[in-house]
């Protein structure tokens, strides 16, 4: 296949880029190396890639409509998979302008290009976060939510919408995919994971919001690319692609799938993780729970499952090895 990539310079579009290239497909990958976090990282995510002689890529913004649909025209893609976004719950609260452009415009440019090559595919992300004030747990994607708790939920939410309409009105096969706290190697330094890493190595005391009282689905992420990579091939269509517990809209090609571990942990045995794989133990700072965060996430994986026949399932302890052994050699600690 040819698959077109938003957001490979970034964690999960990198291991995905990755996955589907050691298949064999050819990869079309754009971003637009913004300063969100150290670009430095970024850019070696993309000299690895650029190591594969399938490779392409083309730096710049989602927003910037012309050069998107150059780059989309002349790779000509079977699919498209949008990964690219301004991620972050707590960012949103600082600079909102930015989630509006890259998620809702960048994404809209998005869609635009891929009704108009009338790819067979087009996925794209969405988060856990889009449950908001939900407390029935796990969450299921035929749950109503509608009850965003941050302006970067909100765009993702929005996102899902837009989505559906394009689906409906012009037949694009499209599905969503609401991650669930992804974490491991050549991952963001603004995530926990990363913070509390650097922080223990270094003596540090490290911050503990909601006084430790948070629980979230923690998803490793070769778990996480190896369900995009399987959803590629569930194109939804009629009611004749729908499972048991579907999400698949009756009106349009468009179905929504939660990629989590479907296994609640709590934040205390997350870092409990952590200092097993550092060998060292954190000093807690604890604080109140952040504007516009939830205390827990946590992933009914069964329409995942039922379209796939694949299940995410690194154990944490295992991913949080795997992600300080990645962490000390990237960093030299």
């Amino acid at each position: 296949m040819r698959i077109f990539i938003t957001g490979t310079a970034g964690f999960i579009g990198y291991h995905l880029a990755q996955l589907v290239l050691a298949e064999g497909h050819e990869v079309q990958g754009f971003d637009g190396m913004t300063d969100y976090y150290d670009v430095a990282l970024k850019r070696r995510r993309h000299a690895m890639l650029l190591q594969h002689q399938n490779f392409h890529a083309t730096e710049a913004m989602l927003e910037d409509r012309e050069a998107l649909d150059r780059a989309m025209d002349d790779f000509a893609p079977d699919v498209v998979v949008h990964l690219a976004a301004q991620a972050g719950v707590r960012y949103s609260l600082e600079n909102p302008r930015a989630y509006l452009d890259a998620n809702i415009i960048g994404s809209f440019n998005v869609m635009e290009a891929a009704r108009r090559l009338a790819v067979r595919h087009l996925l794209m992300a969405s988060t856990s976060s889009v449950y908001g004030a939900n407390e029935a747990m796990p969450y299921a994607e035929t749950d109503k939510a509608d009850t965003q708790m941050s302006f970067y939920a909100a765009t993702k939410k929005a996102t899902e919408a837009m989505g559906h309409a394009y689906a409906h009105l012009h037949a694009l096969p499209t599905t969503m995919f609401r991650f669930f706290t992804v974490y491991g190697p050549w991952g963001r330094p603004d995530m926990a994971l990363s913070k509390f890493t650097q922080a223990i190595l270094a003596g540090r005391a490290i911050d503990v919001y909601n006084h430790g009282e948070m629980w979230r689905d923690f998803t490793y992420v070769d778990d996480l690319v190896r369900g995009i990579r399987l959803l590629i091939d569930a194109v939804p269509a009629g009611p004749e692609t729908a499972v048991v517990g579907d999400s698949l809209s009756s009106v349009a090609p468009w179905r929504v799938v939660n990629i989590g571990n479907s296994e609640k942990v709590r934040l205390e045995d997350f870092i409990s993780a952590i200092e097993a794989a550092t060998g060292r133990k954190a000093s807690r700072n604890y604080l109140p729970m952040q504007p516009g965060d939830v205390p827990a996430t946590w992933a009914d994986a069964s329409l995942l499952r039922a379209l796939t026949g694949y299940a995410p399932k690194t154990p944490i302890a295992e991913g949080v090895a795997r992600f300080v052994e990645w962490y000390r050699s990237y960093h030299g600690v």
